[in-house]
């Protein structure tokens, strides 16, 4: 791991000088400097560093700032409007405010992409600004459109922008493949197999080989994520291959930049503490390391922020952007990276394909051994007549002998990797099997759990109920004895004014006799 609080400022005149390699700098800007910001885009073109948008104190910003690394000057580019409607209004916004979008360079012109903004709506939308005339418009696209959508990733890949997950107006997470294709302007959803990276946002993505696309880190709106999943655009296959090196903590917001085979992680964080380490992916190899550090509040350990590469001088460097940890930055910072091991790549293949490459392998081994057998036999077959090249024979002979030993050694370990990759197709199916089995116990799991819920519920209105007629039974059994104590009272009373009558009727009686 790199040393701790290595960002350091340097003078204009010098910073190339005094720039090690796998050292973070803080570039001397000469003038005013764009507003501090975060969760913005940012592309580099021709030495110059272009920021478009972001956020800051929850307002959207829609600004166009460009630094040029040539003489470490910032400048503002005032956009045109594409549309007549817009020509004599100064008050209209060319480009609303936006933020947590993504921008790429295509041709001579940028592209911005999704995001959050005041212009609203339901499918995503694609902008463009003109690097040569600043003119600012919507491209129309067409096809399958995605939902409107921020935090998503996207990836150039040749002619074809690949973006994956994101958030939409309603919050709700996704982790969907959406490509368009940048020469008709269409979109189309792409269909995967195998099981996908949870729903997310704020993840970073980068491209190995142009064929694996990479998704590491995001968040959900409860889990930060440190996995790593991998997608076959030619299978359009996912994997979750097995990962080496160092630990690497969860993070969301961070910005990846890929140079040769190394694939560069800046910044992040899971909304309590920022990410100080540099890290960097091997993607050829899949190994995790640390390229260097700085001090935990540093602009560096930042969510939001941007990070590039630009060449300097026939050198590349890494230049980051932004980002808030507490507080928003502006500055520029850039570090040259060493170079990294590029020896043999860990190829990205399925244990099908591997398998048949095993198997090629070994078809063609023994189809050399046929050959020097061939050989040999008719090399021996030459009679005494051909005696006088006996000797160049032998020693013909002896070197295909030694060769068809290696060719049969190779063979061995060739069949020795068929069988090995053939048991791990065995396990992988059976693990792809016990995944399914799991997956639908887990579902039994969730409806059982919620029939729990509602008999929990049924059980607790019957308790209701219940206490309810017992109260009801125990004024019943009030009202009885009250009733049963009236009766009383009254058949007393009865008894008393029959016994009183009688003695007036006998009086009465008396009197008449």
């Amino acid at each position: 791991m790199g040393n701790e609080g290595i960002v350091k400022n340097v003078d204009t005149s010098s910073w190339q000088t005094d720039l090690a390699c796998d050292q973070w700098i803080a570039l001397p800007v000469s003038g005013p400097r764009p507003p501090a910001r975060y969760k913005h885009a940012a592309v580099v073109v021709d030495e110059k560093l272009y920021i478009v948008g972001g956020s800051r104190n929850g307002r959207h910003l829609s600004d166009v700032q460009v630094f040029d690394f040539r003489n470490l000057l910032w400048s503002k580019i005032k956009l045109k409007s594409n549309s007549d409607k817009f020509e004599d209004s100064g008050s209209q916004e060319v480009l609303p405010g936006i933020s947590a979008h993504n921008m790429v360079r295509w041709g001579d012109k940028l592209l911005l992409l999704g995001g959050n903004s005041k212009k609203s709506s339901d499918s995503i939308i694609v902008w463009f600004i003109d690097l040569e005339t600043h003119h600012c418009g919507i491209v129309e696209t067409s096809g399958n459109v995605p939902v409107a959508r921020g935090g998503q990733s996207m990836t150039l890949v040749g002619s074809r922008l690949i973006m994956i997950g994101g958030e939409d107006r309603t919050r709700r997470l996704l982790n969907d493949v959406n490509v368009l294709d940048l020469e008709t302007m269409t979109w189309d959803m792409m269909k995967v197999t195998q099981t996908p990276p949870a729903p997310r946002f704020d993840h970073a993505a980068a491209v190995n080989a142009e064929r694996y696309l990479l998704i590491f880190g995001g968040c959900s709106h409860a889990t930060f994520f440190n996995d790593l999943h991998v997608l076959d655009l030619e299978a359009m296959e996912w994997s979750q291959p097995q990962i080496q090196g160092d630990l690497v903590a969860p993070r969301a917001g961070h910005a990846g930049i890929t140079i040769d085979e190394n694939w560069y992680i800046v910044g992040g964080g899971d909304n309590k503490n920022g990410c100080p380490e540099t890290l960097v992916l091997n993607m050829s190899k899949l190994v995790w390391s640390v390229s260097t550090s700085v001090k935990q509040r540093d602009a560096l350990a930042s969510e939001g922020l941007t990070v590039c590469s630009v060449t300097i001088d026939g050198k590349k460097h890494l230049v980051a952007f932004g980002g808030y940890n507490g507080n928003y930055s502006n500055e520029v910072f850039v570090m040259m990276p060493k170079l990294r091991d590029s020896s043999q790549p860990k190829i990205f293949q399925s244990p099908a394909a591997a398998a048949a490459a095993a198997s090629v392998t070994a078809a063609y081994a023994l189809s050399k051994i046929e050959i020097f057998d061939s050989k040999t036999a008719e090399l021996n077959s030459k009679g005494p007549e051909n005696h006088h090249y006996e000797q160049d024979l032998t020693v013909e002979v002896e070197a295909l002998t030694e060769e068809k030993s290696m060719l049969e050694l190779s063979l061995v370990e060739v069949k020795a990797e068929n069988s090995r990759i053939g048991q791990n197709i065995e396990v992988n199916s059976t693990h792809a099997e016990l995944s399914k089995e799991l997956l639908s116990v887990q579902g039994q799991l969730v409806a059982e759990r919620s029939r729990c819920f509602k008999l929990e519920a049924q059980i607790s209105e019957l308790q209701k109920k219940l206490e309810l007629v017992q109260s009801i039974e125990d004024e019943v059994q009030a009202l009885r004895g009250q009733k049963s104590a009236l009766e009383r009272d009254e058949l007393s009373s009865s008894a008393q004014r029959q016994g009183s009558g009688g003695v007036w009727r006998w009086i009465a009686g008396g009197g008449v006799d």
